[in-house]
């Protein structure tokens, strides 16, 4: 049964569940370097940049899950296999020889500048197709993103 989310067209709805699968791919892309980054990172400060990590990461898992859930409520099927995730996500491939901390820190930021502007870009589509709800949700992952990446960056200072 097909769920009727009124005052949605349905070029909103299919616009918002295309911007959703997308961010949610490289969501979860995102969400695996920073996991790579946290069982490997060596170095000064271990412990802080290690524990950072692990916030992050969990910041991250729970926006990625009201995506998800949201493609959900827009009757869409929400796409989050390794497999699509390796096919559809756009972030660049995370390198798996680093352990310095400040490697580890500039290649996570590096990609979540690139997640952030996508996200902001969603933001903008959806809304302009009509779903500003789908907005708000980009929006308020764009925010904790460009949060919790102040806090990777001001290691680096």
């Amino acid at each position: 049964m097909a769920v009727n989310v009124k005052g949605l067209t349905d070029n909103a709805r299919k616009t918002a569940v295309s911007e959703l699968n997308a961010r949610l791919a490289d969501g979860l892309a995102l969400s695996m370097a920073i996991k790579q980054a946290h069982w490997n990172v060596k170095g000064i400060n271990f412990i802080a940049v290690h524990e950072l990590f692990d916030t992050v990461h969990a910041n991250l898992e729970a926006h990625l899950d009201v995506f998800a859930e949201r493609v959900q409520v827009l009757d869409g099927v929400a796409v989050g296999t390794a497999e699509a995730v390796a096919k559809a996500s756009t972030l660049k491939e995370y390198p798996t020889d680093l352990v310095k901390s400040a490697d580890h820190i500039r290649e996570i930021c590096a990609r979540m500048r690139d997640h952030g502007e996508k996200l902001r870009a969603a933001i903008d589509v959806t809304d302009e197709a009509g779903d500003a709800n789908t907005a708000d949700i980009f929006t308020a992952a764009s925010r904790t993103a460009d949060k919790d990446m102040w806090f990777l960056e001001s290691h680096l200072e």
